[in-house]
């Protein structure tokens, strides 16, 4: 028998690999897409200066340890077409330890799709990579004509988007229980190639014009090889002076920013975007002849977030956009931007606009830190307060959970704009989780529940750094 000690594999973290997945995944699309690199420093410039000229924004970022994770884009989105396909994703962003948070069904808003987000779930993993993948599920039962959804059936039914490494790969974590670096790296590789642009449709140019004058989203989906990504995401401390400064650097911006307005602490999140590229791409004619064309779907998104809402502030939140839609009376475009921009500040002059009152009145998520002054301190003298009290000694701290998750109707209406104004502005059908599980292959999370979590975390250890029981909102 060997005297050799057995030494078991190291496996690489899940967070690591997120890591290493976001960074390659980012400069895969600055290749593909150049005006997405001008954008990332546009980004990067105006938070620089952002946090130069607020130093208090600048201590809450270190004090929460969002300064770390600042530059690393957050989110990217993807499109794919079958059932199959959503569940082999859904493996394949276990193995970066992202699981599905949350269900948006984007059809009453005339985007043919359903989806959920693929992210981390625990304040500490979010902490080591904050990416997520906005995932999307074309709903082929919305195609109104038979024919041609059926045409769409037989076309994804033949296309395989994951390399069989990348399978393999998957399948090696799942029964190793991890994967080495070598392994992380070559699975992050054969991954990259299910985002991957192709230029060459697997369609002809007939075809893709019957998909194409149904829904600009079905042809992107349906007519090629993969599900390329079709948008990464920076995150800027703000968004109003990178809306502004777009054209400055040949960037053309969409009419108006989504979410809420300009607020001094914002809550959940806002987006804009460069409008989509129109991109050369080949057709295969049906004498196979190679005819040129153009398709648009990718694009540079923005987004700037804010305090995570509870169920109470995310029902204020919602009355107070749709009053401002109402009042708007047609949806918001360039003529009637500034208009909306207007209408929108006055409704959510509604919304409180500081943490303390968003606190006390339970309308957001916050985590909890024990002070220095709580270091050492008898527990005999602190145990009979309340944690308002504790707060006012000066004992805790809190601030705003990020919001990490996305709404509804930004995700919406970042669809629209890059895919055009025309088409229907809603499907006929009903919003079926149901079915999006059944077809992802788990139970997607409740997003509010996690952010409870994470703020009951922060509460425990408060309480354990001064030897308290517990300590409850």
């Amino acid at each position: 028998m060997s005297n050799t000690p057995f030494t078991s594999l190291e496996f690489v973290h899940p967070d690591e690999i997120r890591a290493r997945f976001s960074r390659a995944m980012s400069d895969m699309y600055q290749a593909e897409v150049p005006l997405y690199g001008t954008l990332l420093q546009l980004v990067a410039d105006t938070n620089k200066q952002t946090l130069n000229q607020q130093p208090e924004l600048a201590r809450h970022l270190h004090q929460t340890g969002e300064i770390e994770r600042l530059s690393m884009e957050r989110h990217g989105a993807i499109r794919v077409g079958t059932p199959a396909e959503l569940s082999m994703l859904r493996r394949l962003f276990a193995v970066m330890g992202m699981l599905p948070v949350g269900y948006y069904d984007l059809a009453p808003a005339g985007v043919p799709v359903h989806s959920t987000a693929f992210r981390a779930v625990h304040e500490a993993s979010l902490q080591a990579c904050p990416f997520r993948i906005f995932t999307s599920l074309l709903r082929l039962e919305l195609i109104e004509q038979p024919v041609l959804r059926q045409r769409a059936a037989d076309i994804l039914a033949t296309r395989e988007i994951f390399t069989p490494r990348a399978i393999e790969l998957i399948i090696q974590f799942e029964t190793a229980g991890g994967l080495t670096s070598l392994e992380a790296d070559d699975f992050i590789t054969q991954s990259l190639e299910t985002f991957r642009w192709h230029n060459q449709a697997t369609v002809s140019a007939e075809v893709y014009q019957q998909l194409h004058d149904q829904h600009r989203l079905i042809a992107d989906v349906v007519a090629f090889k993969g599900p390329h990504i079709n948008h990464l995401t920076p995150r800027t401390l703000d968004i109003d002076a990178v809306q502004s400064a777009m054209p400055r650097h040949n960037i053309t911006p969409k009419a108006v920013i989504e979410g809420p307005p300009p607020r001094r602490c914002p809550i959940l999140l806002r987006q804009t975007s460069f409008k989509a590229l129109e991109e050369r791409i080949a057709f295969i004619s049906t004498d196979g002849q190679i005819i040129q064309g153009y398709h648009t779907a990718r694009f540079g998104e923005i987004e700037q977030r804010g305090a995570a809402l509870t169920a109470k502030g995310r029902s204020l939140y919602d009355r107070l956009l749709q009053a401002a839609q109402d009042q708007l009376q047609v949806p918001a475009n360039e003529k009637n931007a500034a208009q909306y921009m207007t209408i929108l500040s006055e409704q959510f002059s509604q919304f409180p606009d500081d943490y303390q009152t968003m606190r006390t009145e339970k309308l957001a998520y916050f985590r909890y830190f024990p002070t220095e002054k709580s270091v050492n301190v008898p527990a005999e003298s602190v145990k009979k307060l309340t944690l308002d009290e504790l707060i006012d000694e000066g004992f805790i701290e809190y601030e705003p959970l990020v919001y990490e998750d996305f709404l509804p109707v930004s995700a919406a209406g970042i669809f629209q704009s890059n895919l055009g104004d025309k088409g229907q502005s809603h499907f006929t059908g009903h919003s079926s989780q149901h079915d999006f599980q059944r077809d992802l292959g788990m139970a997607v999370i409740d997003e509010l529940q996690l952010y409870e979590e994470t703020q009951q975390r922060s509460l425990a250890a408060c309480a354990a750094a001064l030897k308290l029981t517990q300590l409850s909102i």
